[in-house]
Formats: C-alpha cells, sequence, structure tokens
C-alpha cells in the first residue's frame, strides 16, 4: 500500500495534465450510497422504471416525488466535500491543469473547488424546461411538488410546461461523452477513482489510454476490468489515498 503511493505521488508530480473519471465510490466516503451496490435502490426494478422520461411525462407528480426521495433527501443535501474532493482540489490550487468527468450527481467536487467538472450524468442541483426557457435550483423544486416553467411567453400565458431533472435517466444518453474523450487522450495521466467501471458508454473512456503516450491510475475498492492494464492499482479508499499521496509531496 505504502509503496503503491509513493509511485501515485511521484505520477502527480510529473503529470501536468491530470484528468479524472470519478464514480460513487468519491461520494460514498461522503454519506451518500451507492444505488448499483449490492443492496442499492437501482436493484428495485420498480425505482428504475420510474427513474424514466417516459414515467415523468405521463405521472409527472409521482416520478417528482420519488425524485425527490432518492436525490434530494436530507443525506444527499447533507453531504459535504470529503479529503478526495478536496485532495484534486488542492492539486488543481497547486498549479496542476485538473479535469475532472465524474458519474455523480450531487456537485461535491464544485463544493470543494474544482474549477474543471463535467457532469456526465447531470446535477440533482438544476432542472430545466423542456421548451428551453428556463433553468431552475434546486429550493424552486423542493417547493414545488411538480416544479413547472413560470416563463410568460410574449401572449401573456405561462409556459406551465412540466421541468426535466438535469440528471440523466435511465435510457437517456450521458452528457459530455466526446469532451470526455478528448480530455482523456490529451492529458498525461487518467485517474480512475471510486467507479468498478461497470455502466457504459462511460466504462469504455479508459481504454482510450495509449500505451506510451499516457498513464492510468485506478483507485477502487472493488476490482476494475482494466486493472491489469493499469500502470498502477490500488485497492483501498480513494480519500485515504489520495491525502497520503499529497501529503508525501
Amino acid at each position: 500500500m505504502e509503496e503503491g503511493i509513493k509511485q501515485l505521488r511521484d505520477i502527480l508530480d510529473q503529470s501536468r495534465r491530470i484528468a479524472v473519471l470519478s464514480g460513487a465510490g468519491m461520494s460514498t466516503e461522503s454519506g451518500i450510497p451507492d444505488f448499483r451496490s449490492e443492496n442499492g435502490l437501482w436493484k428495485d426494478p420498480h425505482v428504475v422504471a420510474m427513474m424514466t422520461e417516459e414515467y415523468l411525462h405521463g405521472h409527472p407528480e409521482e416520478f417528482w416525488l420519488a425524485f425527490k426521495r432518492v436525490f434530494m433527501n436530507e443525506q444527499y443535501r447533507a453531504a459535504k466535500p470529503n479529503i478526495g474532493h478536496e485532495s484534486l482540489a488542492a492539486l488543481e490550487r497547486a498549479g496542476k491543469e485538473v479535469v475532472i468527468f465524474t458519474q455523480n450527481v450531487d456537485g461535491l467536487h464544485q463544493a470543494a473547488g474544482s474549477k474543471q467538472v463535467h457532469e456526465l450524468h447531470g446535477s440533482i442541483h438544476f432542472a430545466q424546461c423542456p421548451r428551453g426557457h428556463r433553468r431552475y435550483g434546486i429550493q424552486y423544486i423542493l417547493e414545488n411538488a411538480i416544479p413547472r416553467c413560470d416563463y410568460v411567453e410574449q401572449n401573456g400565458d405561462m409556459c406551465d410546461a412540466v421541468l426535466e431533472p438535469d440528471v440523466v435517466l435511465f435510457g437517456q444518453m450521458v452528457k459530455g461523452f466526446e469532451e470526455a474523450f478528448y480530455g482523456i487522450v490529451r492529458s498525461d495521466v487518467l485517474l480512475v477513482l471510486g467507479t468498478s467501471l461497470t455502466v457504459d458508454p462511460v466504462a469504455s473512456l479508459p481504454q482510450y489510454i495509449i500505451k506510451g503516450h499516457h498513464q492510468l491510475v485506478v483507485v477502487n475498492l472493488d476490482e476494475t476490468y482494466i486493472d491489469e492494464k493499469a500502470d498502477l492499482t490500488i485497492h483501498a479508499k480513494v480519500g485515504a489515498t489520495l491525502s497520503a499521496a499529497l501529503k508525501m509531496r
């Protein structure tokens, strides 16, 4: 473990452009549950069926009630950045070019101070009008059982369309996959942090690392399909690992 942390420190020291692909394991250390774990919510087919665009349009009140219970509960809203998030922000403050592509929807990377964060699965903090009129914050969403667009048209009529969450629902395309691809291929190192790489298409991104031109580091509690191809694999918690590597610098 200590040898791996020393190796991670050296890789970070030698790299100017650092790309990060983060997953649920990054946020579980802040108390946010992993929905894809053995007893996670996504194992319940009824919950999965509700978290779709079709269910939103067919049953807006039930959809938003379920969505708020899943993503806007006290556990989510009370979560704070952990030492893993803070370590990545510290690397950026130290002059490294850190670009984060996260599968998480909690906004904790930004809360820690990271500037370049691409949310591949969207954010719980916003919803938008499907007609493109306005974007709304979390407070407006929480205050309305069925959040609707209050934009007033030129003819005086209110839009009144049911808002859609910024979070990517089941069956929808991820956001910014192309940006993630280019961000990774132009990096010196890709850090895969807290993700088991089981959800496509995001899981395919580490495959674009070209040996000899980029380095690949995996830090995750469980094994991933890319472990054997990585330059460094550490099976441990993300926060403690990153923090220890930075303290050695």
